[in-house]
């Protein structure tokens, strides 16, 4: 049986409480869902990692099937709130009718400072991997019929997401099954650029989650199968050759392709590549 979006929306708004606590431990609240005017299922979040209150913007198929387990995949932002002057990843998603074509549900958080994936040495409201790891994956958990283990939990990215979407699942390798990264700087080692000082706070917090300092240390939980996908370049073709030599010496499998060059942009041709690539055979089981 199959239900349209409109009547899970309905289910939604009915179902779920004016506020949810979306994990046990971290306090946060989160509401129900509302429908924004592009069509996404929109959480308010307040938690004490962010300063001030984020959301969550959700993109389900048109039709559900009751019963079904879908994946999920998490569209990382590159910049703070809904600040769009890189695009709207969630948007490219529906514009291309990626989650119909994929039967895949998408879900974009927001962050109160510019996202680098990285809790803030001293400052407690600049918790940004505890809040994605505490707070939205137990959410999404919970709230929509998604992959409750990391098999069916995917991670997307560019630029400062790029280094996010593998940052994350190179931390958590038991949280997320697969990770893509466009055009980021992957083998950054210095603090400093691209507003990461603020984020991170000092060196010895940036070096916690430098990628050429995960990849072999997590060489051996990465197991067997291509958990890392590399794709193409704007700014960033330097960074992704050295991350796929270092890839290669540590003979950690993943996927690569070595271009086209793009705009550096959610919109310029590379999400639909990345999305195929990540769900390719690892669909969840009905």
């Amino acid at each position: 049986m199959r239900i349209r979006l409109a009547y899970f929306v309905g289910i939604c708004l009915v179902a779920l409480p004016i506020a949810l606590v979306a994990a046990e431990d971290s306090g946060a609240t989160i509401s129900a869902a509302t429908k924004d005017s592009l069509g996404f299922l929109v959480h308010d979040v307040k938690s004490a990692f962010q300063a001030g209150g984020t959301q969550l913007r959700v993109l389900p198929p048109d039709e559900l099937d009751r019963g079904t387990t879908y994946s999920v995949i998490y569209v990382l932002p590159v910049e703070a709130g809904l600040e769009d002057r890189y695009g709207d990843g969630l948007l490219e998603i529906k514009q291309r009718d990626l989650h119909n074509q994929h039967r895949a549900i998408f879900v974009a958080p927001t962050f109160s400072h510019l996202p680098w994936y990285a809790d803030h040495a001293t400052d407690p409201a600049i918790r940004q991997e505890r809040s994605f790891i505490e707070v939205v994956v137990p959410f999404i958990d919970k709230s929509y019929p998604v992959a409750k283990a990391a098999e069916g939990r995917y991670l997307l990215g560019f630029s400062k997401s790029g280094w996010g979407a593998w940052s994350l699942p190179l931390r958590h390798p038991e949280t997320f099954s697969k990770a893509a990264a466009w055009d980021a700087p992957l083998m950054m080692d210095r603090l400093g650029q691209y507003g990461t000082t603020p984020i991170f706070g000092t060196q010895e917090r940036f070096d916690e989650y430098r990628i050429d300092r995960l990849l072999p240390a997590t060489t051996d939980k990465l197991g067997d199968r291509a958990r890392l996908i590399l794709t193409g370049y704007g700014n960033f073709r330097e960074h992704h050759q050295r991350a796929r030599q270092l890839l290669l010496d540590l003979k950690i499998p993943h996927e690569h392709r070595d271009g086209p060059e793009r705009k550096h942009d959610w919109h310029s041709g590379w999400v639909a590549e990345a999305v195929e690539l990540l769900l390719r055979q690892d669909k969840p089981k009905s």
